[in-house]
């Protein structure tokens, strides 16, 4: 990428126009038809800014964003509009879901520059694809302390053509910022005598994630409030640890008040991605897989722990929601469901009055009951229409005949005009979606689990591959295939191994796990051989190479590693995984300790490595016998290796062949004497 400018366009370049029709993912093809001269993401769009002297105005959003569809409405749809973006500027249009390592890099920018973030994200660039302005929704009229979209297209204009040498003084500082960010770790070093982490440390956690807790409504902080599974997770670790009532209560709360809430969808399954409100009443309604995926993982935990009826009917029901609506009939899983339908946001999820009382055929009495109990009046409780939710028992809405007449009002609402699908499968999500399958079987004993984590697996190596099966691509839409893994694709295809060997057995998984974690320390590690970059070496379309170690909406790559390389290490007994993995907690210690809540799936690490991991292992033809019973309780320390015949490569099973029901606890490299009695095997883990 150049940053030479020249000094005037080239006036007889042919002129572009909108290119998004030959794209496949959804978000792009909803602007394919817009007066803007969209371009795709490529290293072309950098020629193209320097050859027309242009500033380059990247737009970010994805196909489940209500204010990304609000903008296009008024703005990007608009002639005028589209007429003076053409003249100005070379306009690039990004799915962040299809490309996060571009999103990583200019959201970035944008938090710098503003303190705070969100889509759609509107950044402009310089040709060389340094970012020196930007700002998420603009409005077409100017509104108190926002500019209108058209002020800030003209503003950016004159400065770029009258002060084009601040821009770039600028552009240089804000991606300096960027690279920055990189050696965040860095500035957090420990000496490698302190222990790495101790059980105390984890109760602290705990307790600094609690200092957050809503004690009324359950999750963390005020609106919008997210579900933040890893931290939920995080204190059913320290539960598990320490038996803290003040962790497990509050953990629990938060699942409970979730259920109640509009976040569920108590009509049709399934979690929306966050509430608007404190009490969850309000969602934004998009659905994601990734969210939903995470959510089964916490409520089977959660089950593991309470064995509440009530976990095991959300479990289906969510699950049956991915079956019904997300499920691409062959294995895999699409990404989301818009929150607008017919342009309203929650139209299709909402209800007036008349509508439940139209839709179930039961008495006035039932009706009556049944309208009280989810909060639903002739008024409305949101908007002058109706969301399901309840502060009442949970267990009533999900007695016999109230799931009937939630039936009905399914069957009803079938009958509307649906949210749009996003039907990019993209790795990473359905990879955290074969884990959340492993965690609902090892929780349920459900056997259709275990066949629809297999059957994910089986699509994602057929379909996602390259033709030698030498690497990875992120996304498949219609069978395209383009753009290759990232970081956390990988990272999260290693930990979906783990997971099915443990609720399978199947030694093959463990060793796809361990041909992965090489391919990524080929191509993604950094200098110092520690951390990871998002983007592979031989990615060249990007500014910056990011290392991106904050655990968000989804787990951070890094963090999946450090777990990945833990735990594989013990298994293959290399102990160069495991020192790295330990090398990655000591240099992010204290983050950690600082921000628990920001670096929650870290903190899993932090507490495997403050308790140790413990393996049961069990070869011969009894193997069998106690999986679901091992599997059953939540045990978040263990490991499991059941198999029929003993692994060369896998040193626990050598000499442990039995053909009676023989077991080995082992522990840091030891192995204790073999026992059969299921009650001490469950002790001793």
């Amino acid at each position: 990428m150049s940053s030479n400018l020249s000094s005037s366009p080239n006036l007889n370049l042919p002129a572009l126009s909108n290119n998004l029709s030959k794209e496949t993912s959804p978000y792009l093809l909803q602007h394919a038809h817009n007066p803007v001269h969209w371009q795709a993401w490529s290293n072309e769009i950098f020629t193209l800014a320097q050859q027309h002297n242009k500033p380059i105005l990247l737009s970010i959003g994805y196909a489940a964003c209500h204010w990304c569809h609000v903008m296009e409405r008024e703005s990007f749809e608009q002639e005028e509009v589209g007429a003076y973006m053409n003249a100005h500027f070379i306009n690039v249009k990004v799915d962040r879901e299809e490309r996060p390592d571009v999103d990583h890099i200019y959201m970035d920018a944008l938090q710098a520059m503003t303190g705070s973030g969100g889509w759609p994200l509107n950044i402009f660039l310089l040709p060389d694809g340094k970012p020196f302005y930007g700002g998420t929704y603009f409005p077409p009229i100017k509104m108190p302390q926002r500019a209108s979209w058209m002020e800030v297209l003209r503003g950016v204009k004159e400065a770029y053509e009258n002060n084009i040498d601040q821009l770039q003084q600028q552009a240089n500082q804000l991606t300096q910022h960027i690279v920055g960010t990189n050696m965040v770790a860095k500035n957090f070093t420990q000496d490698t005598n302190e222990v790495i982490a101790t059980k105390d440390e984890v109760a602290l956690l705990a307790q600094r994630i609690l200092q957050s807790a809503d004690t009324q409504w359950g999750g963390f902080g005020n609106a919008p409030k997210f579900p933040q599974t890893f931290c939920l997770q995080m204190l059913l670790r320290n539960y598990a640890i320490h038996k803290d009532d003040a962790s497990v209560v509050h953990a629990i709360r938060s699942i409970d008040k979730m259920i109640q809430g509009g976040i569920y969808d108590h009509v049709g399954g399934g979690f929306s991605r966050y509430s608007t409100d404190a009490q969850w009443q309000a969602p934004h309604f998009e659905k994601m897989l990734y969210d939903n995926a995470l959510l089964l993982g916490i409520l089977s935990e959660a089950y593991q722990i309470t064995h509440k009826e009530i976990y095991r009917k959300v479990i289906d029901q969510t699950f049956d929601f991915l079956q019904r609506e997300l499920f691409n009939g062959e294995g895999a899983y699409y990404a989301a469901l818009d929150a607008d339908s017919e342009g309203v946001e929650g139209k299709f999820y909402t209800w007036s009055y008349e509508e439940i009382k139209n839709s179930i055929p039961f008495d006035h009495d039932f009706l009556t009951t049944f309208c009280t109990y989810y909060q639903v009046s002739k008024e409305g409780n949101w908007e002058h229409t109706n969301i399901l939710w309840t502060q009442d028992e949970i267990e009533k809405g999900f007695s016999e005949k109230w799931v009937e007449a939630k039936n009905y009002l399914l069957a009803q609402r079938s009958l509307r005009i649906r949210p749009a699908l996003d039907h990019k499968i993209i790795l990473s999500w359905n990879n955290l979606m074969i884990s959340a399958l492993c965690k609902c079987y090892a929780a349920l004993g459900n056997e259709n689990y275990k066949n629809r984590a297999i059957e994910n697996m089986h699509w994602i190596e057929n379909n996602f591959m390259d033709h030698s099966a030498s690497y990875l691509f992120h996304a498949n839409t219609n069978g395209d295939k383009k753009i290759v893994a990232f970081l956390d694709d990988y990272a999260s295809l290693i930990k979906a191994y783990i997971d099915l060997q443990e609720i399978t057995g199947d030694l093959s998984y463990l060793h796809k796990a361990k041909k992965w974690v090489g391919y990524v320390l080929e191509n993604f590690i950094d200098e110092e051989l520690t951390f990871f970059y998002y983007t592979p070496k031989y990615q060249t379309d990007i500014i910056v190479r990011k290392k991106e170690t904050y655990d968000g909406a989804q787990p951070s790559g890094n963090a999946m590693m450090c777990w990945n390389l833990n735990y594989l290490g013990n298994i293959f007994q290399q102990s160069t995984w495991t020192t790295q993995a330990q090398k990655m907690i000591s240099l992010m210690r204290k983050m950690i300790l600082q921000y628990p809540s920001s670096f929650a799936f870290w903190g899993q690490s932090f507490a495997h490595m403050a308790m140790d991991q413990k393996e049961l292992v069990g070869v011969g033809p009894h193997c069998e016998d106690y999986r679901k019973q091992v599997l059953a309780p939540f045990l978040p320390f263990k490991s499991i290796i059941l198999t029929p015949q003993e692994e060369a490569t896998i040193l626990s099973t050598k000499g442990r062949y039995s053909i009676d029901n023989q077991y080995y606890i082992c522990n840091n490299n030891t192995c204790l004497p073999p026992i059969s009695q299921l009650s001490d095997i469950l002790a001793l883990i």
